[in-house]
């Protein structure tokens, strides 16, 4: 069955280029109207350009409907005013992805704090802004699809990017919680964790990688994703039309008691309390509570 995004209108952050514009062109060329958000600033969130305005050119020479909006994701009435410009245009807003973002990469000991602050913002409270600005229209219409930009760095690390990767497991934690408040009214929430060839990325891939990782393999978990028989709470790696999930997980765990309950305990028992056999995929956190209540009642 063809997935079709006809009448469902989609906001896209930082969609000016790369993943951005290739998941706006995409969802354009599928039937929905879409707000193209971008800053147009260069990858370390300085300075300014018409990046929104050429896609939007792209998609309506195509035949589709889209307008431009150049508001800072960390400004939350600008995101506020972006939202209330789509519903004036299109009456509602079925589909957001945070894909907006910034890298400012050093290693930990020469990164000024600024640096830290501000790739937080961007990331991890940029989310948070856009999301918020349209929470409630979602809630109200008993629909909506949102999607968060993780990343390999924020689930495993990477180095010099401390930064980028606590901003990124952070959107991962986000949208385990709203996936949960968001249920009751239809709101699934998602996060793609991407590799792609993109401004952020390209002196990072030799020439020939970069062309096998383009933003358009990446493009169908992302699309999926914000459909409507999306699935909810996922995490999903994306390259090169590469398509993996991703867990966190919970070991079954070991219950020390007496002269065990202590470092040296723990230490005695560490193979028991890593042992992954039959480990759990929590879908809230109260079920890691739930798992040692039952441990002690020796279940």
């Amino acid at each position: 069955m063809t997935i079709s995004y006809t009448d469902r209108v989609a906001i896209v952050t930082g969609a000016g280029g790369g993943l951005g514009r290739a998941y706006a062109l995409e969802l354009a060329r599928r039937g929905a109207k879409v707000v193209v958000n971008d800053l147009g600033g260069s990858r370390d969130g300085t300075g300014h350009s018409d990046a929104a305005l050429k896609v939007v050119e792209e998609i309506t020479a195509a035949g589709g409907e889209a307008i431009s909006n150049g508001g800072s994701v960390t400004d939350y009435d600008q995101m506020v005013a972006m939202v209330e410009a789509a519903k004036a245009k299109w009456g509602r807003v079925d589909i957001l992805i945070n894909n907006a973002g910034v890298l400012r990469d050093k290693s930990f000991a020469k990164m000024e704090p600024a640096d830290f602050k501000f790739v937080i913002d961007v990331h991890l409270n940029g989310s948070a802004n856009c999301t918020k600005a349209v929470w409630e229209t979602m809630r109200a219409q008993n629909y909506g699809r949102v999607l968060m930009t993780a990343s390999s760095t924020g689930l495993y690390g990477n180095f010099g990017q401390a930064n980028y990767g606590a901003a990124k497991l952070g959107l991962a934690g986000l949208t385990k919680t709203l996936a949960i408040e968001g249920a009751k009214n239809n709101i699934k929430v998602n996060t793609i964790a991407p590799t792609a060839g993109t401004r952020m990325t390209e002196d990072l891939f030799p020439a020939e990688a970069f062309a096998a990782f383009a933003p358009e393999k990446v493009a169908p978990a992302a699309l999926f994703l914000v459909s409507e028989d999306a699935p909810t709470n996922m995490i999903i790696g994306a390259g090169a039309g590469v398509f993996q999930a991703a867990y966190v997980t919970l070991t079954q765990g070991a219950l020390l008691t007496g002269d065990d309950l202590s470092p040296e305990g723990i230490a005695a028992h560490w193979d028991a309390i890593t042992d992954r056999t039959a480990e759990m995929t929590p879908q809230s956190g109260s079920e890691q509570s739930l798992s040692i209540l039952r441990k002690l009642q020796g279940q």
